[in-house]
């Protein structure tokens, strides 16, 4: 099976969620032999450099100038389109969401959905972001879709009406291999610590977590808190110090390896998942993966994902969250065996588990075997 995947994840990210999947997934396909092609055009993405040359049809720049994204997107749809028509593939991976017409239109065309955090979370966007318009265009214009969690189906089938048939839940794979080489002088921080992983937009409710951390004597006592990504913003240094955590007691890393990510994952006391609304989540099966004991939210699509292999909080409940985190961490037994059923689950989301999964899709789309 000839397949074609098109240029938009790998032009609108340098690195991110969306295009690692993607290319994480082509490498499995090419391990169980299909004939794949990434059309990337112009491109700036910095995982596609991973995968072999001959299946990327682009050139790599390490960044575009400022404000010309939209120009690329204009120029790799082109180039794209061009390339789709004379490679003549049987099916084409919509990489993202698009309004662009599509030139070539008789061959079976697929995209992938990973959540609807615009359309549950419309305030956390400009008001001029317009993927939920360019999300309906492209569901409407596809023959299939596949979601990455059941959750995400439901969410998909709600709001915006979608057949059920159209749909086919694909779990994410996680190569829990990266997170599993770890040092054991690792020693930083000094003092035992609560790891948070990720953005911390307004739904991924970081400021619940801290609050609950704040709220009891033991654990401000006893741990730090440590998060990965991104900046403080001045509104989340004020509520660090209103809440009386003392200085450097919440530590902030960023800029890190997957290595190091995982250094972090295993020598901390517990993960902490406290997110309103996950489309799927990654970051428990990476804890998992690493030795890490996972406490999280009972929302969405996380326990779909973390299974039996987590305390659970409701995310809207200070209190509750407080009583998971201490119920783990001061509990050695507890965690032994969160560790114990996190190595099962992650058998679960293998990256070739995915591949397989999907490649069932695509046949089931165009009928080829």
């Amino acid at each position: 099976m000839k397949i074609a995947y098109d240029y938009q994840a790998f032009t609108n990210q340098s690195y991110g969620g969306i295009s690692r999947y993607y290319t994480d997934l082509i490498k499995e396909l090419l391990k169980q032999e299909q004939v794949v092609n990434i059309f990337a055009g112009v491109h700036r993405n910095f995982y596609i450099p991973l995968l072999p040359d001959e299946v990327v049809r682009g050139v790599k720049l390490n960044k575009y100038p400022s404000k010309s994204t939209w120009a690329f997107q204009l120029l790799n749809h082109l180039i794209c389109q061009i390339h789709t028509q004379r490679w003549k593939p049987d099916i084409v991976h919509e990489t993202y969401y698009s309004s662009l017409p599509v030139l070539k239109k008789n061959v079976a065309r697929i995209t992938s959905v990973h959540d609807m955090i615009h359309e549950l979370y419309p305030e956390s966007f400009s008001n001029k972001d317009m993927v939920t318009d360019y999300k309906k265009k492209t569901l409407s214009r596809v023959d299939h879709i596949i979601s990455v969690s059941e959750n995400t189906k439901r969410d998909l089938i709600t709001l915006f009406g979608v057949d059920e048939s159209k749909i086919s839940v694909v779990h994410h794979g996680v190569n829990s291999s990266l997170f599993q080489n770890i040092m054991n002088n690792f020693e930083f921080p000094n003092k035992p610590y609560l790891l948070y992983v990720g953005s911390r937009t307004s739904y991924k409710n970081f400021s619940g977590f801290i609050k609950a951390v704040a709220s009891s004597s033991l654990l401000m006592k006893n741990f730090n808190v440590v998060a990965i990504g991104g900046r403080f913003s001045t509104v989340e240094k004020n509520l660090i110090s209103t809440l009386g955590f003392v200085f450097d007691q919440v530590k902030l890393i960023s800029n890190i390896t997957d290595f190091q990510l995982a250094q972090f994952y295993s020598h901390a006391s517990a993960f902490i998942y406290p997110s309103l609304y996950e489309g799927f989540g990654l970051p428990p099966l990476e804890a998992m993966s690493a030795g890490c004991p996972v406490v999280c939210s009972n929302t969405s699509s996380i326990p779909e994902v973390v299974k039996n292999a987590g305390v659970y909080f409701n995310p809207h409940d200070i209190e509750e969250i407080r009583n998971a985190i201490e119920r783990v961490v001061f509990s050695e037994d507890l965690k032994k065996k969160l560790v114990i059923l996190g190595y099962e689950n992650i058998k679960n989301f293998s990256p070739s588990k995915c591949a397989s999964k999907t490649l069932e899709v695509y046949r089931k789309v165009t009928g080829k075997v």
